[in-house]
């Protein structure tokens, strides 16, 4: 072989080498959410993999997947799976969290907030929702940033809702504990129920109804195919957060740490500026698709109001005076 043959010889294998060695160098990181790859959660997990990808110049990649395939399907063990170490990475919502950690469950008291300002107040930076990050990180969960499931409407197959009394005798779906005594505090048989076997469940008359955002999940995952009515009564507010192992975490310098947190971020406002947008232009879709929508007056909000104060005050009880009352302050603060 002639030395020009050798030398080509030897840049092709040194350059096949570092190659190889930078692909064995990337880090693919699991993420695990439990809703389906065509929602805006999904869309916020696969653009923190885009930019981190891209921040990292490839050395960390990121794979999401969506319905809780890691978790088996049980949208409630994959927090806990993150905090074990199991898992690298989850998108999930407050109320997904509280078998777990109780006191998420003050998000999504009912009728805790009236509007986006409220709600944007409380996970600010300096937040209320600092305190939340805090006893997460002890659950071994470190919060990269917040995001939106959004407000909670209520959809069913039997009836407009426009008062507390329509909700009585209706078999509803719902996500966690919480819900379950919202919903009897309204006359309704509540079935705590996964997300994956919803849709199914519906279509067959397991259940009539369930109550879940309109930009995150009803839309995107076409629960308008299969219910009638929906009735937008604002009842419970629900975020999402993007949080990481925390053995994960401390295993990275504080550099890459600095970017994890700017990435998230940036992911999980774009995660949430498309939720609102999809909300936004939400009814007049679901109306278009055949929904049959109300929106309920002040009075009637009034009465929804009062006939979930039981359950408001048996949760703000179970979650800490203190820490409600810490949400309750920042969202008088932009009134």
């Amino acid at each position: 072989m002639s030395f020009m043959k050798l030398g080509r010889f030897a840049l092709a294998t040194a350059l096949a080498t570092t190659i190889g060695l930078a692909a064995a160098a990337a880090e693919t990181l699991r993420l695990s959410h439990n809703t389906g790859d065509g929602t805006t959660w999904h869309k916020g997990a696969e653009k923190f993999g885009e930019l981190l990808a891209e921040r990292s110049g490839g050395a960390m990649q990121v794979r999401v997947f969506p319905n809780a395939q890691l978790a088996g399907g049980d949208q409630m063990r994959q927090a806990d799976m993150v905090g074990r170490g199991a898992l690298d990475l989850v998108v999930t919502s407050a109320i997904n969290v509280t078998p777990l950690v109780p006191e998420m469950a003050v998000f999504s008291l009912p009728y805790l907030y009236a509007n986006y300002d409220q709600v944007d107040a409380t996970t600010a930076e300096g937040g209320p929702a600092g305190r939340l990050a805090e006893i997460l990180e002890e659950k071994g969960i470190m919060v990269l940033a917040w995001g939106e499931n959004g407000f909670r409407e209520v959809t069913n197959n039997v009836r407009p809702i426009t008062s507390p009394e329509d909700m009585r005798g209706l078999n509803m779906r719902v996500a966690g504990p919480m819900y379950i005594d919202v919903m009897n505090a309204l006359g309704a048989n509540p079935q705590q129920m996964q997300w994956t076997e919803t849709m199914t469940a519906l279509q067959q008359g397991v259940v009539d109804g369930q109550e879940n955002p309109i930009g995150a999940v009803i839309i995107p995952q076409q629960v308008f195919e299969v219910q009638k009515y929906l009735t937008t009564w604002h009842y419970s507010y629900d975020p999402i957060f993007l949080g990481i192992s925390k053995a994960k975490w401390d295993s990275y310098d504080a550099e890459t740490q600095q970017m994890l947190r700017e990435t998230a971020a940036e992911a999980m406002d774009y995660q949430r500026q498309i939720t609102r947008e999809g909300t936004a232009t939400g009814i007049d879709f679901l109306r278009e698709r055949g929904m049959e929508v109300h929106e309920p007056t002040e009075e009637e909000l009034a009465a929804f109001r009062a006939a979930t104060q039981p359950a408001f005050d048996q949760w703000a009880e179970r979650v800490g005076s203190d820490l409600v009352q810490s949400f309750q302050d920042a969202i008088a603060s932009v009134n």
